[in-house]
């Protein structure tokens, strides 16, 4: 099996519902987000799957965050309280929905989004 990753970053500002403590407040993070798409068969070229493909649908994802108040500014966080575990599952949703499953059997199998340095969710298929 091969597993390709790339990231990618963007900044954002949220607030946690239903929480008790410091994150009940408005706050922000430099997000840091990691995509992880697996499978067993390369190309012709040797690639699972082009590194720039998957740039870009992540790119096209996180441009709708960047510089946001999640609770506020995205349809999905009005919702669904905009904790870490929720943004990674969000962001895989999108990008399985960008980059579907392939004949060779190529998916989207993980998400990692790091809140901070060293508090990071993973989402997996």
């Amino acid at each position: 099996m091969y597993t390709v990753s790339v990231y990618q970053y963007f900044s954002s500002a949220h607030f946690l519902r239903d929480y008790k403590g410091k994150c009940e407040k408005l706050h922000g993070h430099n997000w840091k987000v990691s995509v992880a798409v697996s499978g067993e068969k390369l190309d012709a070229a040797g690639l699972l799957v082009d590194f720039s493909i998957v740039k870009k649908h992540l790119s096209e994802i996180l441009s709708d965050l960047d510089h946001k108040v999640l609770n506020d500014d995205v349809e999905y966080f009005r919702t669904n309280n905009p904790s870490a575990e929720n943004i990674s599952r969000f962001i895989f949703t999108e990008m399985k929905n960008k980059l579907p499953a392939s004949a060779a059997g190529t998916a989207v199998r993980s998400v990692t989004v790091h809140e901070t340095e060293t508090s990071s969710c993973t989402y997996e298929d």
